[in-house]
């Protein structure tokens, strides 16, 4: 394939047609879905026009697909940067911009310096401007509070949130599988 194949990811769902996560949203190279389409792990619920041939077989590629078993989802949402970012909405609490993502880090609200430990309740999303202008400091220190206070979410959280920001390309076949447990508009 000229592109690689990169233009035809496979949008996975779990068994119950739901998709594994909203974000990262669960996709895989156009060779991992048909790999898992001869291996029988998944059913395979809309295809691309492109196809693919060997010299016994032709198939077009798969773009949307269901895991044949149930994979449960994590009670507990890991605690990573792009989960700390989906939290927050991807906005700095501190001034309150929205960034994408490679414009944000994290700050400490009780800075590591002065005790802070590195968790859901003392993590926010921060602008480089904000993190570098509060520094080591306290919040009462530099007049600089979080907008919200910092906690642990929970899975469904994380999800409506990532609902919220679809990926740069969404194909048509994906939207069926993506909004439907959405409420609907009266």
């Amino acid at each position: 394939m000229p592109d690689g194949g990169q233009n035809f990811p496979a949008l996975v769902l779990n068994a119950d047609f739901r998709p594994l996560s909203y974000f990262p949203l669960s996709l895989w190279a156009w060779q991992d879905a048909v790999k898992a389409v001869f291996l029988d792990r998944v059913s395979v619920l809309s295809e691309y026009e492109h196809e693919v041939h060997s010299v016994s077989v032709s198939m077009k590629l798969p773009s949307v697909i269901a895991l044949k078993d149930f994979v449960p989802s994590m009670r507990q949402p890991a605690f990573t940067r792009f989960n700390v970012f989906l939290r927050d909405g991807f906005t700095c609490q501190y001034c309150h911009d929205r960034l994408p993502a490679p414009d944000l880090t994290f700050d400490h609200v009780i800075p590591r310096a002065r005790g802070g430990r590195t968790t859901w309740e003392n993590v926010v999303t921060a602008c480089g401007a904000c993190n570098l202008r509060k520094g080591s400091k306290l919040p009462r220190e530099c007049k600089m509070f979080p907008y919200e206070t910092p906690r642990r979410p929970n899975s469904w959280e994380l999800q409506d949130r990532g609902r919220a920001f679809p990926p740069n390309f969404l194909h048509e076949s994906w939207r069926d599988f993506l909004y439907w447990d959405s409420e609907l508009e009266t």
